[in-house]
């Protein structure tokens, strides 16, 4: 994806953590979906028509798209107050595809740090499927996990690059580090939220 498009992504899912924590009003929230949702169906929508039309034009442009498609479907479920089922089924299919793109980044481009970006985006969405098309309760994880993804995978990594640092040797490392800890703090955190739902459920038995 574009790095301009991960800058606004960025900003979305921060956004969007907030909602789920309970810190930003819904329909606000909705509202930018849209706005950036609709941008990122017409910058792609635009270099499809201008790229070279190889198979790797055209998947890196289709990358844009499942965002794009992804925040105006949340942008209209919040505003319209929808069921989220639908969003929820959408974000497996798109968790699905955000698989296939972590091991085509590891395979083909034997690019760590993509793959474990991906890896990450498609975590997040399989847990978008649990939350709305399975009506796991777990909307505050769900606010942590995109919270830091906000950072570590769209808006730090589209400054480095504005910058003209992002694919340095050195910040390769460093991110590969930031990207584990990450991830790591997922796991940690999803233990951590196991446990305090038993001790609930214990309480009330």
């Amino acid at each position: 994806m574009s790095f301009v498009g991960l800058f606004l992504s960025g900003a979305v899912l921060f956004l969007n953590s907030l909602m789920l924590l309970g810190k930003a009003e819904a329909k606000s929230v909705g509202i930018f979906n849209i706005f950036v949702g609709t941008i990122q169906i017409i910058i792609p929508t635009y270099l499809m028509v201008g790229a070279g039309q190889n198979n790797w034009d055209l998947y890196n442009v289709a990358s844009i798209f499942l965002f794009g498609l992804t925040y105006l479907y949340v942008g209209v479920t919040v505003l319209r107050g929808l069921d989220g089922s639908g969003l929820g089924w959408f974000s497996l299919w798109v968790a699905i595809i955000g698989v296939v793109y972590t091991f085509i980044s590891f395979i083909h481009f034997n690019n760590v740090v993509n793959t474990l970006t991906w890896g990450m985006w498609a975590f997040l969405w399989f847990l978008f499927f649990l939350s709305n098309a399975l009506n796991k309760k777990i909307d505050h994880y769900i606010g942590m996990v995109a919270f830091v993804q906000s950072w570590v995978t769209l808006t730090i990594p589209a400054l480095l690059y504005f910058i003209g640092v992002w694919d340095t040797p050195l910040i390769n490392q460093i991110w590969f580090y930031v990207l584990t800890v990450s991830i790591f703090s997922f796991i940690l955190g999803l233990f951590k939220f196991k446990l305090s739902i038993k001790k609930h459920i214990t309480q009330y038995n």
